[in-house]
Order: C-alpha cells, then structure tokens, then sequence
C-alpha cells in the first residue's frame, strides 16, 4: 500500500511527489515512456553528441517558481544558464527590440516608448515577490496580496492588442511576441497579463536554459525524489484505475481527458464532461538544427539573446495567430527560436551550434511547417539555411506520439482563454481534487498552466495531502 502514485513523470508529477514524500508519505510514480521528464527532456535529436530539448528549453517560470526555490535541486546537478540577453525580437527596418534584465536598460533602447514601457512594468516587477505566488496559482481563490494582484488585474485582464496601443512600432512587436506565448488571438481579454508575466519574469529571475539541457531539472527532481525514499518506475502504462497498486491517493500527470478515461466511473458525471471538454490549444510545429556556426542574424545584437521571437510588427504577429485559433495555417508564422549552445557550449561538440524552435499550427494539423519557420529565420538571418548540417522536426501526431498529454500538438494542457484561466478544469477553488475522491489532476490542464515550474503539481499534492493523506 502506497500512500500515494502518481501517474506521469513531467516535472509536475515530480514535483507532487517530492511534496508528498517530503510530508513524510510513501509515493510512487509511474511513467509510461523509458525515461522521466514528460516536457523537460533532452536528447540526440539530429547527430551524435548534440543535445537537444526535445518539448521545453527556456524557463522564466522555472527560475520564478516558488516549487523549485523551495528544494535543494542545485544540490542535484541543476543549474540556470542566463544568456547575455533574455529575448530580442528582430524587425525588418528597424533595430532590433532587447528585454534586458534590467528595466530601465529595456526602456532606455526604446527611445519614444521608453515612459510608457516603464509605466507598465515598474509597478509589475516591483511587486513581483507579491505577485508570483497568485499569479501561479487558482484565480478562484483570494490572493494572499490582494491589492498586489488586483492592480495587476486592471491591466493584465486587458487583450495584448489593447495595451499595445499605448506603444510605437517597436514596443508594439515587443508586447506582441510576448503576449503570443499564449498561443491565442491577441485581442483576447488576458493576453495582456499573460505577456506582463513574461516581461516582469525575465526583469527579476530572466529566461534561463539548465545547463545540459532541461532534461537536468527532471534529473534533480528525480534524484531528489530517490533521496526521500520516493520510488520511480518507468515503461508502466496506466489504462484504469485496475492497473494501480494498492494507494490511498492518486495524482494525474496527464491530460484532463486521459485522467477521466482511465478513472472512468469513479469520476462523478459532471466533473468527467468537464475533464473531457477542456478545449485543446492550438498545436506546434517544432524544428531543431545542427548548425555549422552561429546563426547570422542581420542585427548582431540578437546573437546575445537566449530566445528570439521571429514575426515582425503587431500587426503581422496578431493576423498570424488569429488564422491559427481559426483553423488555418498562417503564411508567416509565429516563430520562436532559442540558441541554447551558444551560452551552453558543453550540449554540443566544438564548431556545432544547436538552435531550437517552433510555430504555432491549427490543432492536429498534418500540415509540415518547416520550410515556413525556415523563410522567417531567413528573413532575419540570411544564409542560415547554408548552416544547417542536420534538422529534426515533429509534427502535431509525432508530439502527441512522444507525450499523449500533447493532443493534437497542444503543448500547453488546454487552450488558455477567459474561461480556461478561471475553469481549468472547472471554476472551483480546488481544482485539483476530483469531488469526493482520492484522485487529484496535477498537470498543465490545472492552474497556473504550462511551463516547467511544478506548481500545478505543488498545489495538488497539497490538496491531496489535506484531504485524503
């Protein structure tokens, strides 16, 4: 008998674990897959020595996270690389937009959007530590700072395109290339707040890599688990609830579907309609390269950047993902690129550079993205497709191969909308817990959503130790 097993081996199944383990309680977790670590995973992709991140590669999130900054994982091998820059986004005729930690840095090479950029983010990142714990957490529920959080609602409730209006041309890009993280149209109400987070995230904490690669967080949570007597078996498909060992609890690291396919009658009709209609998010179309050289991007100023957001002006970015959430592939896509190795060097043999990236697709789409992604890194970067020794590219069927949480491609655990912010999977101050049972959802379908930060598995293990360890 097991006082609890968690089912999936992500970083918020891990993450559950050790909170449970750490309570004193006996925990097993289970994996389908040969190795650990669900989004955060590092591999062989295109030739022998270079590693690449297979889903996840830049962690603002994780650097942020409240669940990591509590555990010791440094003392297990994990370590944040900070690139000289956080994230550039490159325009055609004019220099590129840098988000530097520094606030004032970013406001300065804004010239005219200078006042207006510090009159957004001041107030964010000066009530960051106020603001991360609600931010990454239910908004059904009264904030630990209320006041805090409810002026960052006056803004962060707004649409990306609205608060944009405030910018010129290039705070314009800047706001829109954050804000489109969210893998939504832009003119949806809290894709302002959505984008506000990333911006204040890199001010305080940055968008690191993990040294290696991120399959090292899933490694320190791992180890860490083993260390408080935590047990992990991987290559174990859970199909019902019948396929468990003897547990008093047990916490999905899978999709709300999937948790209520394999638990079945056990989860009250209601709450299972809910579960099954979580609408999916957009997909991706993902590429990563072997380069033969760093990529020549046109403004030398990006090559200092860990992540550079590709798409041009607002404009060009908005009617991009708006053809995306309505079904059809956009001519030029949205395109994030991350150059790990250059501010990693060790993840690749000498004189190869490893570049990491994708664009958004309609859910499902069969569609093969790759010669689009490589037209708009070529727009910013002639000559880069001279670079490319090897490329490795998986579709929305091959994502969802490698992580059925990914349906259709949807890398995100649920579209992320008005709704689905407040009702993920249902509007309830304790989401996580299925009423009346000892099962609990502990995935990205939960508050606070994706990233690699191991909240939604903090919080439902909490849940689960209140209510039923």
């Amino acid at each position: 008998m097991f006082d609890a097993v968690i089912v999936g081996s992500g970083p918020n199944g891990l993450t559950a674990a050790i909170t449970i383990a750490r309570a004193g309680r006996s925990v097993l977790v289970l994996e389908a897959a040969d190795t650990i670590g669900g989004g955060a995973r590092t591999e062989e992709l295109t030739i022998p020595g270079v590693r690449h991140d297979v889903c996840s590669a830049v962690h603002p999130l994780g650097a942020a996270s409240p669940a990591f900054g509590d555990l010791p994982l440094d003392e297990y091998g994990l370590e944040w690389v900070h690139p000289d820059v956080p994230l550039a986004h490159p325009l055609d005729d004019h220099p590129a937009v840098l988000l530097h930690r520094s606030v004032d840095r970013t406001a300065s090479e804004l010239a005219g959007d200078g006042d207006a950029y510090l009159r957004l983010l001041n107030r964010t990142t000066d009530d960051w530590h106020m603001l991360v714990d609600g931010i990454l957490g239910p908004l059904a529920r009264i904030p630990g700072h209320p006041i805090a959080m409810a002026r960052f609602g006056l803004t962060g409730i707004r649409s990306a395109t609205g608060i944009a209006r405030r910018f010129d041309i290039r705070g314009r890009a800047l706001i829109a290339g954050l804000a489109a993280h969210s893998i939504a149209t832009l003119s949806t109400p809290f894709t302002a707040g959505l984008g506000l987070v990333l911006a204040a995230a890199g001010h305080r904490v940055g968008w690191p890599f993990a040294r290696g690669g991120s399959a090292a967080i899933s490694a320190a949570l791992a180890d860490h688990l083993t260390d408080l007597g935590g047990r992990i078996e991987t290559g174990v498909r859970i199909r019902s609830l019948q396929d468990l060992p003897p547990t008093r609890a047990v916490l999905f690291d899978t999709s709300a579907a999937d948790l209520a396919r394999i638990a079945g009658r056990a989860v009250p009709p209601l709450h299972a309609r809910a579960l099954r209609r979580l609408r999916p998010s957009p997909g991706v179309f993902k590429v990563d390269w072997a380069l033969s050289g760093p990529v020549p991007w046109t403004d030398p100023s990006v090559a200092a950047a860990g992540t550079v957001h590709l798409g041009g002006t607002l404009e060009e970015i908005a009617t991009a993902e708006k053809a995306t959430v309505e079904g059809r592939m956009p001519q030029h896509p949205f395109v994030l690129i991350a150059q790990p190795s250059a501010f990693d060097p060790g993840r690749t043999p000498d004189g190869i550079h490893a570049v990491w990236g994708y664009c958004h697709v309609p859910t499902g789409s069969p569609i093969d993205a790759t010669a689009a992604i490589e037209r708009q890194i070529e727009r910013f970067a002639p000559g880069f497709a001279e670079l490319v020794i090897a490329r490795s590219t998986k579709d929305t069927a091959a994502l969802e191969g490698y992580n059925a949480n990914y349906r259709g491609g949807d890398i995100t655990g649920g579209a992320v909308g008005p709704r689905q912010l407040l009702a993920r999977p249902r509007f309830r101050p304790d989401p996580y817990r299925v009423p009346g049972r000892d099962l609990y959802l502990c995935s990205a379908s939960t508050p606070p959503g994706a990233g690699v930060h191991g909240m939604c598995g903090l919080r439902a293990a909490h849940s689960a130790l209140k209510h039923s360890l």
